[in-house]
């Protein structure tokens, strides 16, 4: 018989049963749409985590107080007090240091316009907005003029704005950090949710000077230190430089730990990545589960078919069907199915990822080789689990498949 033939019987016979048939096809129809799904979220959550850190800037080393140690399987950060603002003057120098930035994180409630509001407030230089690619929506960025005059001014993120001046333009209005009175000169654009979940729009910004000194009562020790390099081709060689201006700043002697570390944006956007990756290969492999499930029922089903059209075959075998004939109706059949319920999973899971887009709010990517990965992976299951059931139609005694009742 030819192959279109054998389609077109597996085609009548499916529909011969449609109920029955639409029930086989279920877990061939929700683990293809599993798979697509749970894949396409897993891209999405990648394509988040790339641009959340690529808000950050994409070419920046953070530069940390303490050394990373294990202990107990924790990474811990020990001797937290061991940066200080005259290491950036080490570092500013350094061939491929486009902008540094030293940061002094302090925490505030911070009263004016309707109400008040508890808030991080960051104590940074003029380069921190070109550093973190980050552009003012309003206002403008104080000077360096204005870090050494401690000057009392902010700019303040849209999470601040929308909680203190809702129906006010900020811009020149005085605000109390503390028991600091504080000027708004500029307004932050708004970035939205950070790599670790954070509202990055829940910031307020201030003249280094100004925190560290009002704020955290200290002329010396910062938080942290931010450089952003020319380029991504000499972030590995900044890098180094700094670890060994700092190292020489500290005094450090040769066997010594660094008492500080160093973190590269493109290796946490690269680990980011991956795990993303592997939660993505994991969704999709649960998923992929349901697949298996629906090849059981399909090879459960087709038994059951086998069974019931046993003197059918015997007929077919009497008037010239060969074993092969016999075997390839069958396992054309499970595979008509297979691939008709992958068909129905895709259109189920395009609908599922729309609602998701446009109603849900999460944020999937639509992967065209993972349908046909999917569509692939059915057809598989139809033929590995069709198999046995056709082999076992093939194989049938034509004498006693006539006389079968």
């Amino acid at each position: 018989m030819r192959i279109t033939s054998l389609v077109k019987t597996a085609g009548k016979s499916i529909l011969r049963n449609r109920v029955r048939s639409l029930l086989t096809m279920l877990g061939i129809i929700i683990g293809v749409a599993s798979v697509v799904v749970m894949v396409s979220i897993g891209e999405g959550a990648q394509l988040d985590i790339r641009q959340q850190i690529e808000s950050m800037g994409t070419n920046v080393l953070t530069i940390r107080p303490g050394n990373m140690s294990a202990r107990g399987g924790i990474r811990i950060a020990q001797g937290m007090r061991t940066l200080t603002i005259q290491d950036v003057d080490h570092l500013r120098g350094l061939p491929g240091v486009a902008a540094i930035s030293p940061i002094s994180r302090a925490t505030g409630q911070i009263v004016g316009g309707t109400g008040n509001w508890r808030t991080q407030a960051l104590g940074v230089t003029a380069d921190y907005l070109a550093i973190r690619s980050w552009e003012l929506d309003d206002g403008v960025m104080f000077t360096e003029q204005d870090t050494k005059s401690s000057a009392k001014i902010a700019v303040v993120g849209k999470t601040v704005v929308n909680e203190l001046f809702p129906n006010i333009d900020p811009i020149g209005q005085s605000i109390r950090v503390g028991a600091i009175p504080v000027k708004v000169v500029g307004v932050l654009r708004a970035r939205g949710q950070g790599p670790m979940g954070d509202d990055q729009d829940d910031i307020l910004l201030m003249p280094i000077t100004t925190v560290m000194q009002r704020m955290n009562g200290t002329t010396r020790f910062i938080d942290q230190i931010m450089i952003s390099t020319e380029s991504m081709d000499v972030i590995n060689d900044v890098q180094a430089q700094a670890e060994e201006a700092l190292r020489a700043a500290h005094r450090l002697a040769p066997s010594a730990e660094n008492d500080f570390n160093i973190r590269n944006q493109s290796e946490m956007m690269e680990r980011a990545t991956e795990t993303a990756r592997v939660m993505t290969m994991l969704l999709g492999a649960i998923a992929g589960i349901s697949l298996v499930v629906g090849g059981i029922g399909i090879m459960n089903i087709m038994l059951v078919s086998v069974t019931e059209r046993t003197r059918e075959i015997g007929i077919r075998m009497a008037v010239g069907a060969r074993e092969g004939d016999i075997l390839m109706q069958f396992l054309i059949e499970a595979v008509v199915l297979s691939v008709m319920g992958g068909l129905i999973g895709v259109a189920l899971s395009i609908a599922l990822i729309w609602v998701m887009n446009d109603f849900v709010g999460v944020t999937t990517v639509f992967a065209p080789q993972t349908i046909l990965m999917s569509m692939g992976f059915s057809g598989f299951v139809g033929v590995f689990f069709g198999f046995y059931p056709a082999r076992k139609a093939a194989r049938l005694n034509p004498i006693q498949a006539l006389r079968f009742e």
